[in-house]
């Protein structure tokens, strides 16, 4: 008897208590409330939830709110009813329809939206016509009949899951673990054979590459498996909710992932391009380049982290901006040495190896950083200008050079008789000729002037190889040939000297050198360089 009456207490209790709450379409907060509130267990009335839904029948409308609510169950979206608007005359701006809209869930969901007809807010009619098609492509056909044949005791609950949802994620799991193993080697090859259409490049670490980049897209394609599958389970929206964090946590995990990878893999490719250039500054782009890239994929990744966990993308945004902004004005030399990294790689003054002239700074270029250049000098010390400064000071970029050009004067006594310097120019011209380190087609050796203390002969050659040492042990070779020329002639070089002149003193003579000026002497020490004489008009 006292549970008789316990039980009609608690109907009558119930009553009451759903009575209190009356369908009211005011606005979209109230829409909202009443559509989910009489599709609870303890408060169910789905003729008074069907009210939300306009334009159709009774029975259609009801079918319309129950499979609304168990859509949004599936997906885990839970309302907040403390960010659902009050107002009557509430517009969300998002919205490009005109008139009274309120988008419900903007970023997971945003075929859910209410729309004010007349004085009543109710679910829109583009919502209501697609809530049966998107139920039947979350829920297949097998998924109802599935929970009838469920015996009653599968149906138990254990932490807010039947047991029937325990045996079908356990089924869920064993059957991704398989397709992981197929699916790998197909994607892997997939990937192989695209790498393969895109550039033929062999190289084993773009195949490693290629392999470790397998796991993750095989590993999402499997989320995007599980969570297709989920709603055939009909767990509750707590548990979905936290399955389906959880699903998106990892997948943008992987992404973070399959996007570094890639990095990883393009710049592999663009490396081993680079070593096919003449240019080494590409070579020094590779690296500069993979941080940068990897910096941008780990910031979209934490953004979409950041929205995953309710925070408005817009508002992440405009935080990262402005803190961009605050960071850029407190680093301002920071960002001019990047922008001038930026012009180096643009505009190429200079290549790694390159002897410059940069102001006060001679070297080779070494390296180019994300903020300085290294440059060393001849004496091995290193300078590191700021990208900044360099790529605005005047570089005279040496290793672009054709040739390298060499100018000196020789210069000879005054006492040298005309007939061996024209002999002394001649042979210097033939050793020219002969020397493979010069150019034969663009040099002078000539007689120019006299100095004080010498006649002058203008030296004016250019060097083909490039390398600065290789240059000094070209000019060491030429210069021991000319003074062997200098000695076989008895040409003697000048210096700074004064002559004192006492031939009136008795028995007293001047000490003037002996020059041999004989022809065939002469003669003889030319053809001895290995070239016919040329006539004596040249």
């Amino acid at each position: 008897m006292k549970k008789l009456f316990l039980f009609f207490l608690l109907f009558s209790a119930s009553l009451i208590a759903q009575n209190k709450v009356k369908v009211d379409l005011s606005n979209p907060n109230a829409t909202i409330s009443t559509h989910l509130y009489f599709l609870q267990s303890s408060s169910y009335d789905s003729e008074k939830a069907a009210t939300t839904i306009y334009g159709y029948g009774s029975l259609e409308a009801q079918e319309i709110a129950i499979k609304l609510k168990t859509i949004m169950d599936a997906k885990g979206l839970k309302v907040d009813f403390s960010k659902v608007p009050a107002n009557p005359m509430y517009s969300d701006t998002t919205m490009t329809k005109s008139g009274n809209q309120y988008l419900l869930f903007p970023n997971k969901m945003p075929e859910i939206y209410l729309e004010k007809i007349e004085d009543n807010w109710y679910y829109s009619k583009e919502t209501s016509g697609k809530v049966l098609e998107i139920y039947d492509l979350m829920y297949p056909w097998y998924s109802e009949k599935l929970q009838e044949i469920i015996p009653e005791v599968g149906h138990r609950k254990l932490f807010n899951v039947e047991l029937w949802q325990y045996f079908g994620l356990l089924i869920l799991l064993i059957v991704s673990v398989g397709l992981f193993y197929i699916l790998r080697k197909i994607v892997y090859l997939i990937l192989n054979k695209s790498q393969n259409l895109i550039i033929n490049i062999s190289n084993e670490e773009i195949k490693s590459s290629l392999k470790k980049l397998t796991r993750p897209v095989v590993l999402l394609i499997l989320m995007a498996f599980i969570k297709n599958t989920l709603p055939s389970l009909v767990l509750h929206i707590d548990v979905n909710n936290f399955l389906l964090l959880a699903i998106n946590i990892m997948v943008v995990i992987f992404w973070i992932y399959v996007f570094m990878k890639l990095v990883l893999v393009i710049m592999s490719i663009y490396g081993k391009y680079a070593e096919s250039t003449v240019s080494k500054l590409d070579d020094q782009l590779v690296p500069v380049l993979r941080n940068f890239l990897m910096g941008i994929v780990i910031f979209g990744g934490l953004l979409k982290l950041l929205t995953l966990f309710g925070v408005d993308p817009v508002t992440v945004i405009a935080g990262a901006s402005i803190g961009g902004i605050a960071i850029a004005l407190a680093s301002q030399d920071t960002v001019k040495n990047f922008i001038g990294t930026i012009m180096i790689f643009v505009d190429k003054p200079f290549h790694i190896g390159d002897w410059i002239e940069a102001g006060t700074v001679i070297g080779t270029v070494e390296t180019v950083g994300f903020r300085s250049t290294t440059v060393r000098a001849a004496d091995t010390t290193i300078f590191q200008i700021p990208n900044s400064q360099l790529s605005e000071m005047v570089v005279n970029n040496k290793g672009l050079r054709s040739f390298r050009r060499y100018t000196t004067n020789l210069g000879i006594r005054y006492d040298t008789p005309p007939e061996l310097i024209e002999a002394f120019v001649l042979g210097i011209r033939r050793i020219i000729e002969l020397e493979p380190s010069t150019r034969t087609d663009a040099f002078n050796v000539e007689f120019v002037g006299f100095a004080d203390s010498s006649l002058s002969i203008l030296l004016n050659i250019y060097f083909v190889n490039l390398d600065w040492n290789n240059e000094q042990a070209s000019k060491h070779a030429l210069h021991m040939k000319i003074l062997k020329l200098a000695h076989s002639l008895g040409v003697e070089f000048a210096f700074p000297s004064s002559t004192l002149m006492i031939e009136q003193f008795p028995h007293k003579k001047a000490a003037e050198p002996i020059y041999n000026t004989d022809e065939n002497r002469i003669k003889e020490i030319l053809d001895a360089i290995n070239l016919p004489q040329e006539d004596e008009e040249n």
